[in-house]
């Protein structure tokens, strides 16, 4: 399965630096920086064009972004939203990084937010299971969610997640 993974563009909490987990929050109006990116972008998705099925969080954000590259049929898979964060949503994330600094990068597994990390890590391992008959799949998700994936992917568990940066827009290709 080859999964074009796309985080979501950015919204007026990305460039505060404040976390959104599972907060409905829009997407910002779309310079001209990022339509020039969504073009690059496009670009490479052709390389693995065509794809099965196109999918997107249930948060706003995410459908926005794939009506941004075009896409108006996508099936929302709740299996794809960020990770709740509990009380730190709405809150810089350097609070929580200087709160959990080491759990955060090196056994972010045992805590708990708004949800346990070890409930998101299953949470992907089921999306895993649930698209593994499909060949090629893009998929607009979320920072977290894909740098989970990107942990999974390269070590079984989502403990490596935060050491990864994904920016909004990038676009992954994750092979399984």
């Amino acid at each position: 399965m080859e999964i074009a993974a796309i985080r979501h563009l950015p919204t007026e909490w990305n460039k505060k630096g404040v976390l959104q987990g599972s907060r409905n929050i829009p997407i910002s109006p779309i310079t001209n920086g990022f339509k020039h990116d969504i073009e690059v972008n496009k670009q490479k998705l052709i390389n693995i064009l065509p794809v099965d099925i196109v999918l997107t969080s249930s948060l706003i954000r995410t459908q926005q972004t794939a009506k941004s590259y075009g896409y108006e049929s996508f099936q929302v898979e709740p299996l794809l939203d960020e990770l709740n964060f509990g009380d730190y949503e709405g809150v810089p994330k350097s609070r929580l990084i200087n709160d959990y600094s080491d759990v955060w990068m090196n056994s972010p597994r045992e805590l708990t937010l708004g949800e346990s990390l070890l409930d998101f890590e299953k949470r992907i391992l089921s999306f895993i299971k649930e698209y593994k008959h499909y060949s090629k799949i893009i998929v607009f998700g979320h920072g977290s969610w894909m740098r989970g994936l990107i942990s999974i992917n390269q070590f079984g568990t989502i403990n490596e997640m935060n050491k990864v940066v994904v920016k909004n827009n990038e676009l992954l290709i994750v092979n399984f």
